[in-house]
């Protein structure tokens, strides 16, 4: 269940000029989702806000508050019973492109168990391929001829099945590196 607002833009949803204190859920609102749907079953996962955004953003012009989801979490133990320190939510952090690793450490430790980095494997697929294409550059204007002789073919630069999957191993980097910020690697 998402519940508040995730600034930025996505999906043709344009909340970038949306009032900053829209961007933050309160312990009250995240506490009606858990009483409405806990008793339907214990499994589901509240996308509350604390300053997310969609898309990409300059660094320092996103405020983000990770420590509201402990907030988050103590509000809902104290309504329902818990002992201080419980974690009764399972959290996701929308909006989690361009966040720093202590930003998303902090969020998981407050109990997020899921993270969206849509726009940041956007950007590493597109990398891949900018980065084929300013390292082959030569060989990706004609069909034959290129550094290495005007007699040369380029095909073997040119084939999808080349550059696609370059942009594929650099996403699969980023997923990699974002695996390792959530503490999702079994680093043994």
């Amino acid at each position: 269940m998402e519940i508040g607002i995730t600034g930025g833009e996505e999906d043709g949803v344009n909340n970038e000029h949306v009032s900053a204190d829209k961007l933050y859920t309160s312990p009250e609102e995240v506490y009606e989702v858990y009483k409405t749907l806990n008793p339907i079953s214990k499994n589901f996962s509240i996308a509350a806000a604390f300053g997310n955004v969609h898309g990409v953003y300059k660094v320092g012009n996103v405020v983000l508050k990770p420590e509201l989801l402990a907030t988050y979490q103590d509000y809902v133990s104290k309504q329902v019973g818990l002992p201080t320190g419980s974690k009764p939510l399972f959290l996701v952090f929308h909006g989690g492109s361009g966040s720093s690793e202590s930003e998303i450490k902090e969020a998981v430790s407050n109990g997020v168990v899921k993270m969206n980095v849509d726009t940041d494997a956007q950007w590493a697929y597109w990398s891949g391929i900018k980065h084929f294409y300013q390292k082959n550059e030569g060989y990706l204007q004609a069909q034959i001829g290129n550094p290495s002789g005007e007699d040369k073919p380029n095909k073997k630069y040119y084939d999808p099945r080349v550059w696609v999957r370059k942009a594929e191993e650099s996403m699969r980097d980023r997923v990699i590196e974002a695996d390792n910020h959530l503490g999702n690697t079994n680093t043994l």
